[in-house]
């Protein structure tokens, strides 16, 4: 285990998603316990894996609680099938899950614009044998190029996110360069230049990338990032990344958005994974 100094929380604006910490509680209870353990600002995945129209009831719940709580939803990722699952992402997915995710498009932009969240991650997709590399490639610009114009609509950017290939072997994205190279593909197509990369530090560590060459390299391209430690996905400090570090140099490239906290709990309730914080308040409520 590589040796961790005290991160202060106040040199970083740290948001926590909700849809892989906190999860021993029901979704509506998980803001108002992210608030309870310091954090201003949280995030999701698409919280209804099976609907990506949900009845307006549940959206006006999942606001009501974020706003109950005191907490912003700083990023929310678009409709990607069963996640946590088998799937990752679903718009280069021809047929039915490319159909589901238009169909949610709209719903994730009206919400995140309504409750402020200005980031929307939209996960590519395994590939699939029914069609071939190419065409789920241009499916997947087709839908990348809506999305981007409904994120454009609330004034948000969108994310485009490299994953790991021990964990994620059939997903296609499974590099910084690669992601990138599919940012600037959907710029290009638009022309509205709101794509950006989500640089998941955990993802690329896994992938056994230089993390301080693609900091140096894409923090200028970078509308995110992820932390979780590796080996294991835990906390910070539970393996042998350095985020001190990492973190400073992101802060040296230039980066002062959002840090998400991606990991892991382990088997202590959520609340006690933050240890590794300093600071009284983990986010800030400011953009």
């Amino acid at each position: 285990m590589a040796p961790l100094a005290e991160i202060d929380s106040t040199d970083h604006r740290f948001t926590v998603n909700l849809s892989i910490l906190f999860t021993e509680l029901p979704l509506l209870e998980r803001p108002a316990a992210a608030a309870a353990a310091g954090f201003t600002a949280v995030e999701l995945w698409w919280p209804w894996v099976d609907s990506p129209v949900p009845e307006p009831s549940e959206l006006d719940a999942l606001r009501s609680a974020l706003t109950d709580a005191g907490t912003r939803l700083t990023g929310l990722n678009f409709y990607a099938g069963q996640l946590p699952g088998p799937d990752r992402g679903a718009l280069s997915v021809p047929g039915e899950e490319s159909d589901r995710f238009r169909a949610n498009i709209d719903v994730a932009a009206d919400f995140a614009e309504s409750v402020g969240c200005t980031a929307l991650n939209a996960l590519y997709g395994n590939r699939v044998e029914s069609a071939s590399d190419a065409e789920q490639d241009a499916l997947a610009l087709e839908n990348l190029a809506l999305a981007a114009h409904a994120a454009d609509r609330i004034g948000a950017v969108l994310l485009v996110e490299a994953l790991n290939a021990p964990e994620s072997p059939k997903y296609p994205l499974v590099s910084a360069p690669k992601a990138v190279e599919v940012v600037d593909a959907v710029n290009e197509a638009t022309g509205l230049g709101n794509a950006r990369f989500l640089m998941d530090l955990y993802h690329l560590s896994m992938n056994g990338e230089d993390l301080h060459r693609v900091i140096d390299a894409y923090a200028a391209k970078t509308g995110h990032v992820q932390i979780a430690d590796n080996p294991g996905r835990g906390a910070p400090g539970t393996g042998e990344l350095d985020f001190a570090d990492l973190l400073g140099r992101l802060a040296k490239a230039g980066y002062d958005g959002w840090v998400g906290l991606e990991y892991k709990p382990g088997d202590a309730p959520s609340a006690a994974s933050f240890n590794w914080l300093s600071g009284t308040a983990h986010g800030k409520a400011s953009s």
